[in-house]
């Protein structure tokens, strides 16, 4: 269930897909929702986090929780000038759509876009998702 939209401001970006927000004078991590970005020690991963910081850090935004996730992040979609971050992140080639959690189906077709293009981590004829990822290091 989607929360009212409330006004956050970005302190940290930890990951593609990570944020850290003060909301309401609360400091709350978020993970955007509908998107896995490439792990840290994975190919892109800190390129996928400097897009999130270009995008974001220090910025306003506007976030609208979804849930919660196992490790106690909210879930929530996040808008940091006026532009949905984890759609920013797919069309840049910086993320993949989380399949088992998305709802947004135009994602795949911003993803096909980007792989056509071989943008961001789609320079990778085989990109490892993350899911993937730490069951063959």
């Amino acid at each position: 269930m989607l929360s009212t939209p409330i006004l956050c401001f970005i302190i940290a970006v930890l990951s593609g897909d990570i944020v850290v927000a003060n909301c309401d004078h609360h400091q709350i991590v978020i993970r955007i929702a509908e998107i896995d970005a490439p792990e840290k020690r994975q190919d892109f991963g800190l390129s996928s986090r400097q897009s999130l910081v270009e995008l974001c850090l220090y910025k306003n935004a506007e976030v609208v929780k979804k849930t919660e996730d196992n490790f106690g992040h909210t879930v929530a979609y996040v808008k940091c000038s006026g532009k949905n971050a984890g759609t920013e992140q797919i069309k840049r080639g910086m993320a993949w759509v989380f399949d088992k959690y998305v709802t947004n189906t135009e994602l795949y077709t911003l993803q096909e876009q980007a792989k056509s293009e071989h943008k961001g981590l789609w320079e990778n004829p085989a990109p490892i998702p993350p899911w993937e990822w730490p069951k063959i290091e």
